[in-house]
């Protein structure tokens, strides 16, 4: 039997905007979206998406509420994944990190078309403010 994949992604605050990253792998090659990937086995959720920010966006995260659960089984191509988010303050200084083309700060009004569901993560994390 086929289980899903964990994930965890972070809708990030910082400044007077919100952190976006340019996929560098596929899918979505060139895309932005929230910082985030797998949970690795032994690690919590929590840990995750701190890990994940950190790697692609060389920021520290606080995660200070959940946004909710995201699990449609065709959210994403590579399979049935589903993800836990977070919004979150973003601490330190900005840097793309090994698999972010670019990690960039977006005014809520300018964001950029965006990968998976990540447009609808972001819209229910702003409803959370």
């Amino acid at each position: 039997m086929e289980t899903p994949l964990l994930a965890a992604d972070a809708l990030v605050l910082y400044g007077d905007g919100i952190v976006l990253i340019r996929r560098e792998n596929p899918p979505y090659q060139g895309f932005y979206a929230l910082p985030g990937g797998f949970v690795e086995v032994g690690e919590t959720v929590e840990e995750a998406v701190r890990r994940e920010a950190r790697e692609e966006t060389g920021l520290d995260i606080v995660p200070i509420k959940l946004v909710g659960v995201y699990s449609k089984p065709d959210r994403d191509p590579r399979g049935h994944v589903v993800s836990i988010s977070y919004l979150a303050w973003g601490r330190g200084e900005l840097s793309a990190g090994s698999d972010a083309r670019s990690a960039e700060i977006f005014a809520l009004e300018e964001l950029p078309p965006l990968a998976f569901d990540h447009a609808l993560i972001v819209r229910d994390g702003l409803e959370k403010l």
